[in-house]
């Protein structure tokens, strides 16, 4: 592991796995539709923590251990986590819930908090361990398997977490009522997703022209101030005012354009969440006593769409960010209704048992230019992951997932000051742009900024 280009110790104190507290009976459980589009990914997060409490040394309640215990008991709740992904007799992915636990790996970091260098994750941040550090601190990393749950999800089960640990009732209990995103009977075709998405069997076998160059994953903060800045200039003229995330979205996309690769196009891809979506029609539908107990906001598994843009590259550099953020807003808005959302999981029972995945993380042609997806972290629950000792002084995603298409993910800071923390996985190409082209905007994390 590396701080700060330093190297350091890290030794493994001890190896478990968790069960759920309560026994599970052994059962399946469907992946939704929506679910069958996610390939097997994982998902990772980590928390900081300066200081956590220093027990006597009678004591057994130690940090770990009652983040250990407060696992046990929110896996009860939450048991697909503590299940395996296996293939059904159609070949597709379903969750057996076993109860086989998860692993939990307890280390010891010869390094303070304030040398580990976040803002490279991948040679700083061991994304399966809960180390210890000399200064006091305490890094907790977790991963999840994407086809379990999208990042929704996992913040649901982030909260009740760190709300059990407390000794408090758990605020949003999951729902894994898979009828709640059921095809239609019978599902209606739309060609409109064929544009969105592909069929595994249509993708042309890899080529030597794929590139073999690895993305890197890079962590950055953004001020309020440019933030808003950035609003203002995509919302100038007389455009209509655009939220700060598309305008966000639309900096990014003219810095990913100026890439010299030879490529004419670029893609980009925003990630969106369809629970709001599909939640009055659930309400409708279902003839229910209480139907807050099964609202969407409470389902548990993936509910999104990655609807994409394709524009020419020496276009896009010309581009006022407000025509930029106009071209983000005319792609992102069809995904934005119930519809798209009905319509989408309809063109996967269409296509079952054939496997399928965005088209924006797949290459066609020799000539497919680079193509990034954006998701939002606004909703990441950073200053909620509060084991007994005070909220992290520093959280992050973490999701180097080996593909060629690049990933980023905006989020609070925990100041609460309106910065922004950017989390980026992108080409080394691309992120030397970031910090020439975008370097008034994005700022490379520091432990200063984090006041380490």
């Amino acid at each position: 592991m590396g701080s700060c280009g330093r190297s350091y110790s890290l030794s493994v104190k001890q190896r478990d796995t968790i069960a759920a507290a309560l026994p599970v009976q052994d059962h399946w459980l469907s992946m939704s539709n929506l679910d069958l589009l996610l390939p097997p990914l994982d998902v990772g997060v980590f928390f900081c923590y300066k200081k956590s409490p220093i027990p006597h040394e009678d004591s057994i309640t130690t940090p770990v251990n009652l983040i250990k215990k407060s696992l046990a008991q929110a896996l009860a709740p939450f048991y697909p986590f503590a299940g395996e992904v296996v293939q059904n007799s159609h070949g597709e992915p379903e969750l057996l819930c076993n109860n086989r636990g998860v692993d939990f790996i307890h280390a010891q970091a010869d390094v303070e908090l304030k040398n580990i260098d976040l803002y490279h994750p991948d040679d700083s941040v061991e994304r399966k361990l809960v180390t210890e550090l000399n200064c006091g601190g305490l890094v907790i990393g977790c991963t999840f398997d994407h086809r379990i749950g999208d990042a929704y999800s996992i913040n649901m089960f982030l909260t009740a977490w760190t709300e059990i640990s407390r000794s408090r009732p758990i605020s949003c209990l999951p729902s894994f009522r898979r009828s709640m995103v059921n095809p239609r009977r019978p599902p209606l075709m739309d060609t409109v997703y064929d544009s969105l998405f592909v069929p595994v069997s249509s993708l042309p076998p890899p080529r030597s022209y794929l590139p073999t160059n690895p993305l890197v994953s890079r962590i950055y903060y953004i001020q309020a101030k440019d933030i808003d800045q950035l609003q203002s200039n995509s919302s100038f003229n007389g455009n209509p005012k655009r939220s700060k995330l598309l305008s966000f979205i639309a900096f990014l996309w003219k810095i990913i354009a100026e890439c010299d690769d030879g490529f004419e196009t670029c893609k980009m891809g925003v990630v969106v969440d369809g629970r709001e979506r599909l939640e009055q029609v659930n309400f409708d539908k279902l003839s229910l006593t209480n139907t807050k107990c099964f609202s969407m906001q409470n389902y548990f598994g993936n509910v999104l769409s990655i609807p994409y843009g394709e524009a020419n590259s020496g276009e896009l550099k010309e581009m006022a960010l407000s025509q930029v953020a106009e071209m983000v807003y005319k792609f992102v808005s069809p995904a934005m209704t119930e519809e798209h959302f009905r319509g989408l999981i309809d063109w996967v029972e269409l296509h079952r048992p054939e496997p399928a995945v965005a088209k924006i993380y797949t290459k066609t042609e020799e000539t497919d230019g680079e193509a990034v997806v954006v998701s939002s972290g606004q909703r990441f629950p950073v200053e909620s992951v509060d084991f007994g000792w005070g909220r992290p002084d520093f959280g992050s995603y973490h999701f180097p997932w080996g593909g060629q298409t690049g990933y980023v993910m905006p989020m609070p800071s925990v100041k609460k000051n309106g910065d922004w923390i950017v989390y980026m996985h992108l080409l080394e190409k691309h992120l030397d742009l970031v910090e020439t082209k975008g370097r008034k905007v994005f700022k490379p994390l520091s432990p200063s900024y984090i006041g380490f």
